[in-house]
């Protein structure tokens, strides 16, 4: 081995190391010590079945040596370089990192050595890297309080060790890492989260402009337009419900205390928007007593989250309760919630896909196989076109020969290959259904398909349109002596659920959307 200098470095009961940076540094505590180099010194008398010690000190530094490098064949499982946030193991890779667990939706954890400083954008990317997720998109933490029934987005931009430092020393409050398609939906579709008769007429810049572009220019602008309407809110010391006329401004939370009256003298404020945290909540009727199931309340963010503590209010409809929990985000956070929606959509990975995607379809041009000479370049439009539709007809025409062959089995029919879909959640109820699209975000296409509990050999398709949740039936049918499914009376048959799927996916059919994102779970 190549040593420069006069001086070579001893280990104490261990094979000698160089270092790739040149200088010796410690490993942990191990002892080193310089000696002046001899020339051809005998190799040390140290037996293949001898294990090798490092004496240890008290240093606590871990050290590189210059062991030839080698290649990490997991490079997914580590953290990527100058990343604020760690994988740890029993104890901190560092003094000044922080422990936080996070849950997954079956209840299994994993635990994370973070930086101060690491954002909820930080710990996402990083679990959708660990849990080697094929959908890298719309992914979020959840601050979720089970007692009281509150959960609420954690934007991308908050620190995740001060949420942390609000919470009650001994409680059940946890984070959870899941899907969340509508975390910036409304900067895609703001009409449907902001509808016209909830929009105040107070302010100026109505004057010549539609609804739809008044709430497209304050939302580029990072602000929201004003938001008017009848709430249903719990009075602090009784479990009544009153209804109440609020106003939500930049300033802050105001109510009318005569009846729906803007008037300066009959605005009571209510709450400053800075320092507050809006919550969904779970179950409201059961825990609260509401009248409805759209409830959602706000707090002080810095306070402790106590129950006598909560401001509840209940909305008439899910619309509406969106769109006064949008906009208390919108005007909190204002351009820094729009600056998180244009990271979302500029990511680097999702740029290299977009753009390895373009590349790899410019590359590609139509062949013509059928000659005996070899293949040939199709040149015309049309031609390609029509090569390309027969190529589909074989293709199904292939596949429904394979279904119908008499050796396969029924235990391998394709028929059952929608267990292995992500879609797919076997025996959930309809109840349990809505609950899992409404958490993951209602957005038009969200979709999932379960065994129906009514019904023998159906399933359902359950669907998010206009923030509401459809349920269709799947009914199996028999034509020719071979299975089928239809959601039509069998106008469409459909071999499996894959092909009914694959097929509602670039079209409607009897359905109001394309299905767009499934609903799914991931374990951690």
């Amino acid at each position: 081995m190549e040593v420069q200098g006069q001086w070579a470095e001893v280990f104490e009961g261990s094979d000698r190391q160089e270092d790739s940076g040149g200088e010796g540094e410690l490993l942990g505590s191990s002892t080193i010590t310089l000696a002046p180099l001899v020339a051809n010194p005998p190799p040390p008398p140290i037996r293949r079945s001898q294990p090798l010690v490092i004496h240890r000190s008290r240093m606590n530094t871990v050290e590189r040596f210059s062991v030839p490098s080698i290649p990490n064949p997991f490079p997914e499982l580590c953290s990527p370089s100058q990343s604020p946030v760690l994988i740890g193991s029993l104890s901190p890779p560092r003094s000044d990192t922080h422990l936080i667990k996070v849950f997954g939706e079956d209840s299994h954890s994993r635990s994370l050595w973070v930086i101060p400083r690491a954002t909820a954008r930080d710990v996402c990317h990083l679990l959708v890297q660990t849990t080697h997720c094929s959908d890298q998109e719309n992914w979020a933490l959840i601050e979720l309080h089970s007692a009281l029934g509150l959960e609420r987005v954690l934007e991308d931009h908050e620190v995740v060790v001060e949420v942390q430092a609000a919470w009650p020393s001994e409680s059940d409050t946890k984070l959870l890492f899941r899907k969340n398609y509508a975390k910036y939906e409304f900067f895609r579709t703001p009409v449907l989260f902001f509808p016209k008769h909830m929009i105040s007429d107070s302010a100026d810049v109505t004057k010549g402009m539609t609804s739809a572009e008044l709430i497209q220019n304050l939302l580029q602008s990072g602000t929201c337009p004003e938001i008017q309407g009848f709430l249903h809110v719990r009075e602090p010391s009784r479990k009544a419900w009153k209804k109440v006329y609020f106003f939500l401004r930049r300033s802050g939370l105001y109510c009318s205390t005569k009846g729906s009256s803007k008037e300066p003298r009959h605005l009571q404020y209510v709450a400053d928007l800075e320092d507050l945290n809006v919550y969904s909540i779970t179950n409201s009727r059961k825990l609260y007593g509401a009248p409805v199931d759209f409830t959602f309340c706000i707090k002080p963010s810095k306070d402790r989250i106590r129950a006598q503590d909560l401001k509840l209010l209940c909305a008439e409809n899910e619309q509406t309760r969106t769109c006064w929990t949008s906009a208390f985000r919108l005007f909190k956070y204002g351009r820094q919630l729009h600056c998180n929606y244009q990271l979302s959509q500029s990511a680097p990975r999702l740029q290299e896909v977009v753009s390895q995607r373009c590349e790899s379809e410019a590359s590609l041009v139509a062949m013509d196989f059928s000659g005996k000479a070899g293949g040939r370049v199709i040149q015309n439009a049309w031609e390609a076109q029509s090569a390309e539709k027969e190529e589909g007809q074989a293709w199904r025409r292939r596949e429904a020969l394979r279904c119908s062959l008499p050796n396969l089995t029924p235990g391998s029919r394709p028929s059952s290959i929608h267990r292995t879909q992500l879609w797919f959640h076997g025996g959930v109820s309809r109840k349990q259904a809505q609950r899992l699209i409404e958490e993951q975000g209602l957005v038009d296409g969200m979709f999932l398909i379960r065994e129906s509990q009514q019904h023998a050999q159906c399933f359902v398709l359950s669907l998010c349109y206009k923030l509401k949740t459809k349920h269709y039936l799947v009914i199996p049918c028999e034509e020719g002596g071979r299975k089928y499914y239809t959601m039509d009376d069998g106008l469409t048959l459909f071999i499996d659920l894959l092909q009914l799927v694959e097929f509602h996916q670039i079209n409607k059919g009897i359905l109001p959307v394309c299905l767009k994102h499934p609903c799914v779970c991931v374990a951690l």
